[in-house]
């Protein structure tokens, strides 16, 4: 007896060191974005009158202070110790009601614009070539066609002339993207599918796999200086809640996107959301190039040594920890990770077996159908035919370069004070693309060597590049959504 609770108290503390790990992964590279956005906000550059992030001017800027005022407010602690004042109250009624008001009112200006500028038919048949050409590469050449075959068919249908399925408010892919796309519904049922289809053995059996996941949280903020730069190009305007919007894209998850677009930057979801959900799906394109430029056929072929057991109780233990850390730390985060631990540990305790298999079966594909539709549905030409659309697309294939050039790169630093090597090539599946990321790192290491299963190694920087990305989110949120 006294073994068994020896061995569940060293549970929970490795449980509870991987969770701080990721969140203090990801709450550093957060602190390094936000803490350079008061550049961004700030007025220099080119000129005195200049505003490297334009439109910016009614967010307030966040220095280091500020930053960590921001976090400390926004922390599960203070709001349980602190009795909000009535000003506060009414603050935060009039943002929220703020929020719904420019969603209104972009509605109503997109109307307005389509109305005026009705789209030209050459521009549809584009799109309609899009189209079959997403359909293309996800029946034909296999690349992810869970998620290019909606997605390709919604952007068919949504643009054939006349058939008016995109169409409020009784179009079928309207009502598909308005039910669940359009706000924080079908993300968050799809992190409860993740979680119920996550081993997070991988990374409590080797947990400095977390600082993979963590350091691929580099393209999100690459994308973030990015967004900067975009600014100068003549026609294409982004403000600093939509830099914040964007960036998440590089982290390779689309629920993620659409949950953080859709709380700072709603006008902008659409467009967001098909990148982040193209790039997740074409990482078997993007990756491999990447891992090959960055490695030596000899780091390819190193041999990693099978992954120590892990216990029932440490499963159990860990999505429970995870989730209490986050509400104690960083609340913003708690709605993706909420999911993300509920679906994880219903998988784990093993009681509610009909749960499980519906959370990663049943529902996960009619959820993911719909997502998929959904996004599809908003390849339009009028959403997608323009420089702010152009660009955010462009920001989010560099920035997705880049987080899986992160992950490689702080695999290779690592190996110089690891006594046993780890395969580089785990690294680039520190994005948050489940399980696709990870697949693509086996694949190629089998290249080098068919005897080389990378697969479950890989899934520790894998399942933590989620959490990362989901923290980075909260952080986000926290600093300017509220």
């Amino acid at each position: 007896m006294e073994t068994e609770l020896n061995n569940n108290k060293k549970s929970v503390n490795k449980a509870l060191k991987i969770s701080f790990a990721v969140i203090a992964i990801a709450a550093v590279l957060s602190f390094a974005g936000c803490g350079a956005s008061k550049t961004y906000n700030g007025r220099r550059a080119k000129s005195a009158g200049s505003t490297i992030i334009k439109g910016s001017e009614g967010i307030r800027n966040i220095d280091v202070m500020s930053f960590f005022t921001n976090v400390a407010k926004n922390t599960g602690i203070y709001k349980m110790i602190h009795n909000p004042s009535p000003e506060e109250v009414r603050e935060e009624k009039e943002l929220r009601e703020q929020m719904e008001i420019i969603k209104a009112e972009q509605s109503l200006k997109t109307a307005r614009e389509l109305s005026a500028h009705p789209v030209p038919g050459w521009q549809r048949l584009l799109m309609l070539a899009i189209g079959f050409l997403i359909v293309y590469l996800g029946a034909a050449k296999g690349f992810e066609p869970l998620l290019l075959i909606p997605i390709g068919f919604g952007t068919i249908l949504v643009n054939i002339p006349g058939a008016g399925m995109g169409d409020g408010p009784d179009g079928m892919l309207h009502i598909i993207y308005s039910a669940g796309v359009g706000n924080e519904f079908f993300p968050m049922l799809i992190f409860m599918g993740i979680g119920a289809m996550t081993d997070f053995g991988p990374l409590i059996a080797n947990p400095k796999t977390a600082l993979l996941g963590g350091a691929a949280q580099l393209g999100v903020f690459a994308t973030l200086f990015g967004v900067a730069l975009m600014n100068f190009i003549p026609g294409i305007d982004y403000n600093m809640k939509q830099a914040c919007a964007i960036a998440i894209i590089g982290g390779a998850d689309g629920p993620t996107s659409i949950y953080v677009s859709g709380k700072l930057a709603p006008e902008m979801m659409a467009v967001i959301a098909v990148a982040a959900y193209s790039y997740m799906a074409l990482v078997p394109m993007i990756q491999p190039p990447i891992m090959k430029l960055l490695t030596s056929q000899k780091e390819r072929r190193i041999k990693m040594s099978q992954l120590r057991p892990v216990s029932k109780t440490e499963k159990v233990l860990f999505p429970l920890v995870l989730l209490v850390v986050t509400i104690l730390l960083l609340p913003p985060a708690a709605p993706l990770i909420g999911m993300l631990a509920f679906g994880n540990f219903i998988k784990e305790v093993g009681v509610v077996q009909r749960l499980s298999k519906t959370l990663e079966n049943e529902m996960m594909n009619i959820v993911s159908i719909l997502l998929s539709l959904g996004v599809g549905s908003q390849m339009t030409p009028e959403k997608i035919m323009n420089l702010n659309s152009l660009g955010i697309i462009l920001l989010g294939l560099v920035a997705f370069s880049i987080a899986t050039m992160g992950g490689l790169i702080m695999a290779k630093i690592m190996n110089l004070f690891l006594k046993e090597k780890i395969n580089p090539l785990i690294g680039s599946a520190g994005v948050s693309a489940v399980p696709m990321a990870a697949r693509v790192s086996n694949k190629v290491g089998m290249s080098e060597d068919p005897s080389n299963f990378l697969l479950m190694h890989a899934m520790g920087p894998n399942v933590s590049g989620v959490i990362g990305t989901a923290i980075a989110a909260g952080v986000f949120i926290s600093t300017y959504g509220m």
